[in-house]
């Protein structure tokens, strides 16, 4: 495996999202959304966008070392897309298939990177 982060953005559907964030609470991962925040939040018809951004390392648990760290594009049950991160193991993301065009990742990195998206946090806030 490369010492660095895939150089793509996968698609993901409710179910797979909440899949992945359920093996980042397993393996202890920093970044999670918490038991449940997914199921109730995430727009359950949504496509969703992960982009891995950093490789991660923890020495005192080798066992999910190194992961890689992901800007998520996340679509909630308002509609709205939001920035999101989700820690994911390398192997669970190399198993997503890879069905987007250069185009759609150009648009959806200028997206994470450039429109200002409300975080989860801020959108979590602003709903309750």
């Amino acid at each position: 495996m490369s010492s660095g982060v895939p150089r793509t953005i996968k698609a993901v559907d409710t179910s797979e999202l909440i899949r992945l964030d359920t093996e980042a609470i397993h393996y202890g991962l920093n970044r999670n959304h918490g038991a449940g925040w997914l199921a109730e939040f995430a727009d359950p018809t949504a496509v969703h966008y992960l982009w891995p951004v950093l490789v991660h390392r923890l020495g005192h648990r080798p066992e999910s070392s190194p992961h890689w760290r992901c800007l998520l594009l996340l679509t909630v049950r308002d509609g709205q897309q939001i920035f999101s991160l989700l820690d994911v193991l390398p192997a669970s993301f190399e198993d997503l298939p890879e069905t987007l065009d250069a185009a759609t990742k150009t648009k959806i990195a200028h997206r994470l990177e450039h429109e200002g998206l409300l975080t989860q946090a801020q959108w979590a806030d602003l709903n309750h």
